[in-house]
């Protein structure tokens, strides 16, 4: 279930199984990374959205560009706005501060 380039999720996979993967991938990846990442471990909650095919370049561009933005606007904050704006309830016990 590995993407590649611009793949897209199928319906096909649910997103707990696609989170899992991830979680799994990106463990191995960060076990290689020696002492540095000791301490690392995945939060218990994830949120996943999905983006229109006419957004996604503006996706693209935000990603590229989010550790500039997130020393203005935090992680928390901009989830919390993101979620209030689609009405979304927020679980605070997974939106770590």
């Amino acid at each position: 279930m590995k993407a590649q380039g611009n793949a897209l999720l199928s319906r096909k996979h649910a997103m707990m199984d696609v989170v899992q993967a991830s979680k799994t991938e990106t463990t191995k990846w960060i076990n290689q990374q020696g002492d540095a990442y000791l301490d690392f471990q995945w939060q218990a909650g994830y949120g996943a959205f999905s983006v229109s095919q006419s957004k996604v370049e503006s996706v693209k561009t935000y990603i590229a560009n989010q550790t500039e933005h997130h020393r203005v606007t935090s992680f928390q904050d901009e989830f919390r706005a993101l979620c209030e704006r689609h009405g979304i309830d927020v679980d605070e016990r997974y939106v770590l501060d």
